[in-house]
């Protein structure tokens, strides 16, 4: 028995259909089991994962665990330590590329991520150990900024239009941890995981262009509108200002991290595109 915690998330879903199909037995950990909709044949439980009382029980019987660093949280290393102590096997971590920088460059940990903790955890259990660090998503940024000003009209506002980085499919991560927990091959190691190419914030746009059939375009501004326009999304007013400050330190120099080949020498076929994303995820910009 597989335990995925996150099982709704972006790499979480997609990672229970991964494990299912390849015949795996699926446990899948989650606050609303009522809302979850995995398919057939998925073991779906409730636990609240910074109460580990209710999460013991559910340990039960699993050899592996998908330790999501967003839906644990300060609770992951006690976690891993009760997954020691119930007899699990293997621990597979969801990290990020980025948890040797500055933690005031780390966006994603003012909304929750422990990405450092994860590894640390997963690393120092005393089980089998793969920690996943991924680039940035596609995706859940360009929903959450570009959608509302894709649903008034054809330009996105925001800060520097020549910024560029690397952006993984959540998918593609989602089947190298379903790789991670069947088979032996990444024991022991921390991939980093990235797209198939390096695209600036006005390519990203020119492609969902391209993909909805809209004369679509990016005009910069300054950063402190962009700080402005962000706050107005509703992430944290902390996230905001690590966002920001990425950009005015990484805007210009190489981009990080740089493209690997781990995603297609894992999975034996070339990473997704940001395109190929764009197109299977038309309908959250209203196409």
């Amino acid at each position: 028995m597989i335990l995925v915690t996150g099982a709704t998330g972006n790499v979480g879903r997609p990672l229970v259909k991964a494990l299912r199909d390849s015949g795996a037995e699926v446990r899948a950990m989650t606050r609303d089991p009522a809302a979850a909709r995995l398919g057939e044949g998925v073991d779906v439980v409730w636990a609240d994962p910074s109460r580990l009382d209710t999460v013991a029980d559910l340990l039960d019987g699993v050899t592996s665990v998908f330790v999501n660093s967003a839906a644990l949280g300060d609770s992951v290393g006690d976690f891993a330590e009760l997954a020691r102590e119930r007899g699990v096997r293997r621990l597979v971590g969801l990290s990020a590329f980025n948890i040797e920088q500055d933690r005031s460059l780390q966006p994603s940990r003012f909304f929750g991520h422990r990405n450092a903790e994860t590894e640390a955890a997963v690393e120092s259990s005393g089980l089998e150990w793969v920690s996943l660090r991924p680039a940035v998503f596609a995706g859940p940024a360009h929903v959450v900024l570009w959608g509302p000003q894709l649903a008034v009209g054809d330009v996105v506002t925001g800060p520097y239009a020549d910024f560029v980085e690397t952006l993984v499919d959540p998918r593609d991560v989602a089947e190298v941890a379903a790789h991670a927990l069947l088979t032996d091959d990444l024991l022991g190691r921390k991939p980093v995981l990235t797209g198939p190419d390096y695209l600036s914030h006005a390519e990203l746009v020119t492609i969902l262009g391209k993909v909805l059939d809209r004369p679509l375009r990016y005009r910069e501004i300054g950063l402190e509108p962009a700080a402005e326009l962000i706050a107005a999304s509703g992430l944290p007013s902390a996230m905001v200002a690590s966002l920001i400050a990425r950009y005015a330190v990484f805007n210009g120099r190489p981009p990080q991290p740089s493209i690997t080949h781990e995603v297609p020498d894992i999975l034996g076929r070339p990473a997704r595109s940001f395109e190929r994303w764009a197109r299977d995820h038309a309908a959250v910009f209203g196409n």
